[in-house]
C-alpha cells in the first residue's frame, strides 16, 4: 500500500537531515526515517498493536484479584492462628505446613501468570518489529514479503471471526505467523459461542463476571440480555414460580435501567409462549439466540479493540469505494470490474459513489475503455460504441451496423469518429 508522507512531516526531516549531518553524520536522519514508517502503518494496523496489550492488561488485572483474595485469606487465618488465647507463643506446625503449602500455591499462580504475561509482552514485541521491516516506498521490493504477511494475517482474521479454528490454524504455521495473530483470543470465546449456539447461558454470564468492570465503563447490556433470555426460558418451560424468584433476585437490580424491556419480557408470565400477540410472540423466538451470539461477539471486539467487521471486509470495502460508480448499480461495469460480481456489488452497495476527477468512456458492447487507442465512434442515432466493437460488428454483417440499443441499422463508413478531450 502505498504510504504519504504529509508536507510539514517531509519538511521537517529536510531539517533534521541538514543538522544531522553538521553533528552525527545523520545519525538522527536514520532514527527519523525509522519512526516514521511505524507512524504512518499504525493508522491502519491498530488492531495488531492493540490486541496483545488488552490481553496483557486483562491478565494482569486477573492476577492482581487472584493473589490479593489468596494473600487476604492466608493473612487472615494467620491472624486467627495467633489472636487465639489457648495457642502458645508457637502455632502448632501443623498450622504452618498448611499456611506454607497455601503460600507455595500462591508463588505457583505468580509464576503462571508471570509466563503468561511474558508471553504477551514478546507477542508485542514481535508485532512491533514487524512493523519497522515495512519501508515506506510504494514500489520497494522488500515490502513484498511484508505485504504477504499481511494479506495471510487479513484471511486469517476472516476465518476467526467466521469460527474455522481449525483451518486459521494451519495458515498461522504455515506462514510462520503466531506471534502476529490472535488465535488464543478467539480461541478463548469459542466456548462462549458455541454454549449460546446450544441454548446455554451460564458460560457467556461467567464471562460476563470476568469482564464486569470493563462491561460497565462501556454500557454494555449483554450481561442483561442474558439474563432476560433466562427467564424466558423458565417462562417458556411453563416453570414461574422458578421465573419470578428469578426475575426478583437477578432483574430486579436491571429495573431502574432498563424499566421498558423488564416490563416487556415480565408480561411473558401472562401470555406465555403459546401467544399469537407479535409483541411477546418474537420473544420466544429462537433467533434471539443467533441475536445474543452476535451481541457477544460485538462486546468482545469491544473489549479487545478490534474492528466490528473482520479487516478483510474493511479492505475489500475501501477498494471498492475507488470503483464505484452510478452506472455500476445498472450493470454497465466492465467484466474486468469487480463489481460486476454479484457478491462485491452486495458488499459494495452501502458504500458512496467515487469522485472521479475524469470520465471515463465504457463500451457498451464488450465493457472495455474507449481510449486514443480504441477511440469512440458515433451511430447516427447518437449512441457511442468503440471502433474496435464496430469493426467487429462490420466485419461480421457485411459493412452493416446495428445499434445493440434501438435496432437501428446503418453503414460503418455512416460512424462519426469522437474525440476525447
Amino acid at each position: 500500500m502505498d504510504m504519504v508522507i504529509d508536507p510539514p512531516v517531509a519538511a521537517a526531516e529536510g531539517g533534521a537531515s541538514v543538522t544531522s549531518s553538521n553533528n552525527n553524520g545523520g545519525g538522527e536522519e536514520q532514527r527519523k526515517k525509522k519512526k516514521t514508517p511505524v507512524t504512518e502503518i499504525l493508522k491502519l494496523e491498530l488492531q495488531l498493536l492493540r490486541v496483545p496489550v488488552e490481553h496483557l492488561k486483562k491478565s494482569l488485572r486477573s492476577s492482581q484479584r487472584t493473589a490479593e483474595k489468596d494473600l487476604s485469606a492466608v493473612l487472615a487465618d494467620i491472624s486467627s492462628v495467633t489472636a487465639s488465647p489457648t495457642v502458645a507463643a508457637v502455632p502448632p506446625v501443623s498450622s504452618l505446613t498448611s499456611l506454607v503449602c497455601r503460600l507455595h500455591g500462591i508463588k505457583r499462580k505468580l509464576e503462571e501468570s508471570s509466563s503468561a504475561e511474558a508471553a504477551q509482552v514478546q507477542r508485542c514485541r514481535a508485532r512491533i518489529e514487524h512493523l519497522e521491516e515495512f519501508v515506506p516506498h510504494p514500489y520497494c521490493e522488500c515490502n513484498s514479503n511484508w505485504n504477504n504477511t499481511r494479506l495471510n494475517r487479513v484471511i486469517l482474521d476472516y476465518m476467526l471471526r467466521m469460527s474455522y479454528y481449525d483451518s486459521a490454524t494451519l495458515l498461522a504455521d504455515s506462514a510462520n505467523i503466531q506471534e502476529l495473530v490472535d488465535i488464543d483470543v478467539f480461541v478463548e470465546a469459542r466456548e462462549v459461542v458455541e454454549s449460546l449456539q446450544n441454548k446455554k447461558v451460564a458460560p457467556a454470564l461467567t464471562w460476563c463476571a470476568e469482564n464486569k468492570s470493563r462491561l460497565k465503563k462501556t454500557k454494555s447490556k449483554l450481561e442483561f440480555l442474558l439474563r432476560l433470555q433466562e427467564f424466558i426460558e423458565m417462562v417458556k418451560a411453563n416453570d414461574y414460580l422458578r421465573a419470578i424468584a428469578y426475575a426478583r433476585k437477578y432483574l430486579a437490580p436491571w429495573g431502574p435501567t432498563y424499566t421498558k424491556e423488564l416490563q416487556r419480557v415480565t408480561a411473558t408470565l401472562a401470555f406465555k409462549s403459546g401467544t399469537n400477540c407479535s409483541t411477546y410472540k418474537v420473544l420466544f423466538d429462537v433467533c434471539r439466540w443467533d441475536f445474543l451470539v452476535e451481541e457477544f461477539k460485538q462486546e468482545f471486539c469491544k473489549l479487545f479493540g478490534m474492528t466490528l467487521v473482520p479487516l478483510l471486509q474493511i479492505y475489500l470495502q475501501a477498494g471498492l469505494s475507488a470503483l464505484k460508480t452510478p452506472s455500476c448499480p445498472q450493470g454497465s461495469c466492465p467484466k474486468e470490474d469487480p463489481l460486476s460480481q454479484a457478491g462485491f456489488m452486495r458488499l459494495a452497495e452501502p458504500l458512496p459513489f467515487s469522485k472521479q476527477h475524469h470520465s471515463k468512456l465504457v463500451c457498451f458492447i464488450t465493457k472495455e475503455l474507449m481510449d486514443t487507442e480504441n477511440p469512440p465512434l458515433v451511430l447516427p442515432n447518437g449512441y457511442v460504441y468503440s471502433t474496435k466493437a464496430l469493426e467487429e460488428m462490420a466485419k461480421n454483417n457485411d459493412g452493416k451496423i446495428t445499434c445493440p440499443r434501438t435496432g437501428i441499422e446503418c453503414n460503418f463508413s455512416d460512424l462519426v469518429k469522437a474525440f476525447i478531450s
